[in-house]
């Protein structure tokens, strides 16, 4: 088996998305996402220049989904 041909492959295919596509997927303000990101019950932004950072759009989507299939909405009880 080849893993270093299939990480390639892996890495060409990673989508990285904004705060917005972030907040929109997580139902989840910008507080609580940075919040949560740091005590480590969300998925980490990736630094993509001096000023600038993104979220990968799987990782994000996993997240999701991982609160769906738990029981618990992706959105958090909070007050935007």
């Amino acid at each position: 088996m080849n893993t270093a041909r299939t990480d390639e492959q892996q890495a060409k295919h990673i989508e990285y998305i904004k705060l917005p596509e972030v907040r929109k997927i997580s139902g989840l303000s910008t507080t609580s996402i940075y919040r949560m990101a740091v005590a480590g019950d969300f998925p980490k932004q990736r630094k993509l220049g001096v000023k600038a950072v993104a979220w990968v759009r799987a990782e994000v989507e996993q997240w999701a989904a991982s609160r769906t299939v738990a029981g618990q909405t992706p959105v958090a009880t909070e007050s935007k």
